[in-house]
């Protein structure tokens, strides 16, 4: 005979729960058919498990009831890796009498008198162990082997629950346990999110996967996955979404009619801003108040948003509800560094086209950029220098314009002087040091020098030497 009892169950399952005593009970047979058995219970840890009855005497073919008690209440559950165990010794009793101590003096002595009937693991279930494993799971070893253990037993709904805790705490191994042990995918919260706009409010890349690998669907009326992304600059997070559902819309609007971009130029996300002005992204939807992004960019303060938006938006001055341009919103909320971009430098723009050098001194007074540029890559000097206001000329270059600065199309200042015929504005500017051939971004550009070297006021060596070639 290999052993003299027999345990009812494979597994003890001790419900867990916080700052409490905790038990569990199973039976011991006695598979003796004329002789009591005694019967020793221990633990791999007996600091934080007991028993009610250590040690004790079962009768010819009878069984009895154990309790296995946490003896100290805590937090915490004590988790060990590996998992603790029940070992069950037996040792036939003749006599079927005896005292506890003697009981203690039979099986304190190694022999063949004493069997090894049975070691049974702990398991510590209960929701209190559940939601331990989801909050700590980067610090507890084998958490996947706790976790299936813990959560055996489970309600569909219950599971459910559970997944949505363990989206937001990020762990993807205990996502796909839950959803492999019956979690739905596709339920949703009282306020209609789904389980994937849950794991992209919380920034979950890995958890995402999962659930879109699982079939999990969003609800374009509920879920606003991309605004939960753009608020955060996740772009990988918003290439995953917009290749999993192809019917997302980079221009979808919330409650209050802002679009994912309104959402990241609110907080400077301009990785999130590009990404959404890619084809189809549109920069000058404006919100329930009349903003548009560039309203929100300005408000903030965040240059590089707004210089993003404006690269894709003609809205410059477009006025909100109240009235107010981005400009406006800039200056009123002390964004001085935005002055230029927003404003001041079309306005020198401006005065270098028509002459007001006032105007120029002005901008240029208040931190305008002298070598911004227009859309078509033309700074102030470009215009100055295209409409003859030599005096703007003198102004600008004097402000450390960049002479030889070429536009979009490769044309420099000079170039732009001399094809409109202002020949002492070209003379002006290769004084400052414009060269003749200046390579750009497109092409080269080679001045014809033969309409004007006969002028008199064109004197300067390089057009000798483009003479004497």
């Amino acid at each position: 005979m290999d052993r003299l009892v027999q345990p009812d169950v494979k597994e003890v399952d001790l419900v867990f729960k916080k700052a409490q005593k905790c038990a569990s009970t199973f039976r011991l047979s006695n598979l003796m058919h004329t002789m009591a058995v005694a019967v020793s219970l221990t633990t791999t840890n007996p600091t934080a498990f007991s028993f009610t009855q250590p040690f004790s005497i079962i009768p010819p073919l009878s069984s009895l009831s154990y309790t296995l008690v946490l003896s100290r209440p805590s937090d915490q559950p004590p988790l060990a890796s590996p998992p603790d165990v029940i070992t069950v010794r037996s040792s036939m009793l003749p006599t079927g009498k005896a005292q506890v101590d003697d009981l203690r003096r039979l099986f304190s002595k190694p022999g063949p008198h004493v069997f090894r009937d049975a070691t049974i693991p702990v398991n510590l279930v209960g929701p209190h162990v559940v939601e331990f494993l989801i909050s700590h799971h980067t610090q507890i070893p084998e958490t996947d082997f706790f976790f299936k253990k813990a959560i055996s037993g489970y309600t569909g709904s219950q599971l459910t629950a559970l997944l949505r805790l363990a989206i937001v705490n990020g762990n993807a191994n205990l996502v796909t346990d839950l959803i492999d042990a019956g979690a739905d995918v596709n339920d949703k919260n009282s306020n209609g999110l789904s389980m994937i706009g849950l794991a992209v409010r919380a920034g979950r890349l890995d958890v995402s996967k999962i659930l879109i690998a699982y079939g999990c669907e969003i609800d374009h009326t509920a879920d606003r996955v991309l605004h939960e992304a753009s608020a955060t600059n996740r772009v990988d997070l918003m290439k995953v979404l917009c290749a999993a559902f192809g019917d997302i819309d980079v221009n979808s609007v919330d409650s209050d009619g802002r679009t994912p971009i309104h959402v990241a130029a609110v907080r400077g996300s301009v990785e999130a801003i590009r990404f959404c002005l890619r084809p189809g992204g549109k920069a000058d939807v404006l919100d329930c108040n009349g903003w548009s992004p560039l309203h929100y960019a300005a408000a903030e303060g965040h240059l590089e948003a707004v210089e993003c938006l404006l690269e894709g938006s003609n809205g410059k001055y477009v006025v909100n509800n109240d009235g107010k341009t981005a400009f406006a919103l800039a200056v009123e909320n002390g964004h001085l560094h935005l002055l230029d971009v927003l404003h001041l430098g079309d306005k020198l723009h401006r005065a270098a086209r028509v002459g007001d050098v006032h105007g120029m001194k002005s901008c240029l007074a208040q931190g305008t950029n002298v070598n911004g540029k227009d859309l078509n890559g033309w700074t102030p000097l470009h215009r100055a220098a295209f409409k003859g206001r030599i005096e703007c000329v003198k102004v600008l270059l004097d402000h450390g314009a960049q002479v030889d600065v070429a536009d979009d199309s490769g044309y420099t200042p000079l170039r732009c002087a001399l094809e409109a015929g202002h020949v002492q504005v070209a003379s002006l500017l290769i004084a400052h040091g414009a060269k003749a051939n200046v390579k750009s971004r497109k092409d080269v550009v080679s001045l014809d020098f033969d309409r004007f070297k006969n002028h008199p006021s064109l004197v300067h060596p390089l057009c000798h030497e483009k003479e004497r070639a």
